[in-house]
């Protein structure tokens, strides 16, 4: 009886145990399923609202296109930028799956085999080779939304938050999107996010352009981005692509020769094409963009309201740059400047106080303390409380730094005050082309390397324009006098009395004392000519009157010497007031963008032209046909002999005092183009004018560009003749010309006849 007491003891015992366990489970299952409720409710913490999925906050770089449709480069505080299903092509797919969740198709979000596996292997085998237990779906909550809190439990919280969004993005989205939305927002390294801009950084191509071997270089990245680089550890790369190789072998993705051979093939990163705002094409341009968008969103709002952000809303800005020509310029400055700098380092070498010129001792320490105080170590220093004394004692350390040099960056220590001074004896450039017709910019080089050099010669930078200004007076000569080409003017000194006798000097004595036809004057570039005109056939108010009209906008004053262009303008001015001339005397301001859209492609704004006549059209074919003789056979001439340019070209040199600046225009009816080269200051120039004239220093950027334009026939390059006014009623052929002038001469009504000038003077 006894026993069976015990017995029954032990039973109810056993029993109410038993239940115990169970209420346990049961509450520990109630629990959990109220943590997951009130977490899903984001009553526990930040939870992403279904309208927060449907438009997860991320910072989409904008991109920006050429008018030929290349992608020139982003504008982002992320380099990312979106790709649809669609582009993905199936091995980067594949590659993805078998790599990361080969049961992404049978899982709701959550696979909890993984979790086992994990959980048996990683923690209680302690096998760190197992894998994680991620799916790809709470890989993308976590991208989205970030982890928070770094402690141990807080980690464990938004695990377990993860969980709770990734069922909710399977719930809301197909299994296509959610690949869609992962590769746009992971990080691959190298300031890049997103497939689109890994494909274009490592590869140069498309994400639909890939290769299986290239896919699979680009999945391996999402391991370790900074471990497997492919640029800086190339082998660990390569083996982490074999190891993705191997995965899509074991899952039939491909076979097994396939992966056999593709493992063997090394790894090209031949096309590496870093997404820096500093590097890449266009690199001026690109940054004169960003500058404009950042103004422009201020006055554009999205439809909650907020302002457009140019570093964040992924716009697309479609520009008037043609790539290939952009390159091409590009890459005329490059092979002109390497010859052009290595001139000027041996035309310095030893001389007193190089590369400056004529100058003294204290304009040069104050120019060295301008740079100083324009750098972004000075203005960091600065904000950090450091006196300029400190600042400038720092300055004066040597330091471990990469310095610029025409055959690629180069480690070196010096201080950043000796760097100052290396950086004062490289030669700039400004070039700028404008369609004439459309007034859309094709080529915008802003300088020698905008990593460097980031001031904008192209459009900041004002600087004397020499003769390239003297077309402008005689437009004005020619259209209020109906001038011919063939006009004669003596060549000779012309004083202005009222101006202190101020009496211009030619630069060569060829045909001094001769009659010379206007024609001839302007392609040798004589100044007695251009004075003659400005004194007696217009006026410095009427020449500037008509460039105000051409779209030149800075101060000029009204002085006689404008005639020899001592005016200070800049690169973009000076090429549309020539695109004036080759589209038949209408100016149109220049164009940069023709439209911007969202990243859903809705245009939010499109560019209108804007144009005003100028010039009438007699006219402006007769200063066109000056400026032809400037490169048949004027100071323009070694573009035939030298370069060999077959297309019809318009131009003028033009060279300052001391040769501090040399620029070259030259104008195909398609295509008007302003090159500028000098020092970063006046001072830093050429002692010689044979070294340092404009013939010398920019036209060779232009003959170097128009050659590659030529010489590509998928651009079809124009190279037709500009089109003559249908009703010219001055003559241009001097043979004729000087017929009717000598008959003009033998009629009593005639007063003031071009023989009767002649006999005069």
């Amino acid at each position: 009886m006894a026993q069976n007491k015990s017995s029954n003891k032990k039973t109810s015992k056993s029993s109410s145990y038993i239940k115990g366990m169970w209420k346990t489970f049961i509450g520990f299952l109630v629990l959990l399923f109220l943590f997951f409720f009130f977490l899903s409710l984001g009553w526990l913490g930040f939870m992403p609202s279904f309208e927060e999925l449907e438009n997860p906050k991320s910072n989409l770089a904008s991109e920006v296109y050429s008018a030929d449709g290349e992608l020139l480069g982003y504008i982002g505080i992320q380099n990312r930028s979106n790709v649809q299903y669609s582009e993905l092509p199936k091995c980067l797919i594949d590659a993805l799956i078998a790599t990361e969740d080969v049961r992404y198709y049978k899982h709701s979000g959550i696979d909890l085999r993984s979790l086992f596996r994990v959980l048996g292997k990683t923690v209680l085998t302690a096998n760190k080779g197992s894998g994680g237990g991620s799916t790809i779906s709470q890989q993308l909550a976590k991208n989205l939304f970030p982890r928070e809190q770094k402690t141990k439990i807080g980690l464990i919280y938004s695990k377990l938050k993860e969980w709770v969004v990734a069922i909710k993005l399977e719930r809301n989205y197909t299994k296509e999107e959610i690949l869609t939305m992962y590769l746009n927002t992971v990080d691959f390294g190298s300031n890049t996010f997103g497939i689109k801009t890994a494909s274009r950084t490592f590869f140069d191509k498309l994400p639909s352009e890939l290769k299986v071997e290239e896919a699979a270089v680009l999945v391996g990245l999402l391991k370790a981005p900074t471990a497997y680089n492919p640029i800086r550890r190339t082998e660990r790369s390569t083996e982490r692509r074999n190891i993705v190789l191997n995965q899509m072998a074991k899952y039939n993705f491909i076979d097994k020769a396939e992966a056999d051979k593709l493992r063997q093939t090394p790894i090209d990163i031949s096309k590496y094409n870093p997404q820096s705002h500093d590097e890449g094409i266009a690199t001026y341009f690109r940054e004169n963009i960003r500058n404009y968008l950042k103004e422009w969103g201020k006055t554009h709002k999205k439809p909650n309201g907020e302002p457009y952000d140019v570093h964040k809303d992924g716009l697309r800005i479609y520009t008037t740059i043609d790539s290939r020509m952009q390159r091409y310029a590009e890459e005329a400055v490059r092979e002109h400047f390497k010859t052009l700098q290595k001139q000027f380092f041996a035309h310095t070498k030893g001389y007193k106080n190089a590369p400056f010129t004529g100058v003294s001792n204290q304009e040069i320490d104050n120019a060295y303390m301008q740079s100083m105080r324009n750098s972004d170590r000075y203005r960091n220093m600065k904000l950090e409380g450091f006196s300029e004394k400190d600042i400038i004692k720092e300055f004066k350390k040597k330091v471990e730094m990469r310095v610029f040099t025409w055959q690629g960056s180069k480690d070196t220590v010096m201080s950043p005050w000796d760097s100052l001074r290396y950086y004062k004896f490289f030669l700039n450039t400004g070039v700028v082309s404008i369609e004439p017709q459309t007034g859309h910019v094709k080529v915008y080089v802003g300088g020698i390397n905008y990593k460097y050099f980031k001031f904008d010669n192209a459009v900041m930078g004002r600087r004397q324009v020499g003769s390239t200004f003297k077309p402008f007076v005689y437009a004005s000569a020619m259209k209020d006098n109906e001038l011919s080409p063939c006009f004669e003017l003596p060549n000779i000194p012309v004083t202005f009395e009222d101006f202190d006798n101020w009496t211009p000097q030619n630069s060569s004595t060829s045909r001094e004392g001769e009659m010379v036809t206007l024609k001839w004057a302007l392609a040798n570039s004589i100044n007695y000519i251009s004075a003659n005109l400005i004194k007696n056939y217009t006026t410095p108010h009427s020449v500037i009157s008509l460039v105000r009209k051409m779209g030149i906008n800075s101060p000029i004053p009204p002085y006689p010497s404008i005639s020899l262009g001592t005016s200070d303008l800049s690169v973009i001015e000076m090429a549309q007031a020539m695109a004036t001339f080759a589209n038949k005397g209408t100016h149109i301001e220049p164009i940069f963008i023709t439209k911007i859209t969202d990243n859903k492609g809705v245009v939010l704004d499109a560019t209108k032209p804007k144009s005003n006549v100028a010039l009438d059209e007699q006219t402006a074919y007769l200063v066109i046909d000056l400026m032809k003789g400037v490169v048949q056979s004027g100071t323009g001439s070694r573009l035939r002999y030298i370069y060999n340019l077959n297309s019809v070209i318009a131009g003028k040199t033009g060279t300052t005092d001391n040769n501090s600046d040399g620029w070259f225009i030259g104008i195909n009816p398609k295509l008007a183009t302003a090159v500028w080269v000098g020092g970063e200051l006046r001072s830093i120039h050429f002692r010689s004018t044979a070294m340092g004239q404009g013939a010398a220093m920019a036209l060779p950027v232009y003959g170097l560009f128009m050659k590659r334009c030529e010489k590509d026939k998928q651009l079809k390059f124009y190279n037709g003749d500009f089109s003559a006014p249908s009703n010219m009623s001055i003559e241009m052929d001097c043979s004729k010309y000087l017929e009717e002038i000598n008959s003009d001469f033998s009629s009593p009504n005639n007063i003031q006849s071009q023989s009767e000038y002649n006999k005069d003077w």
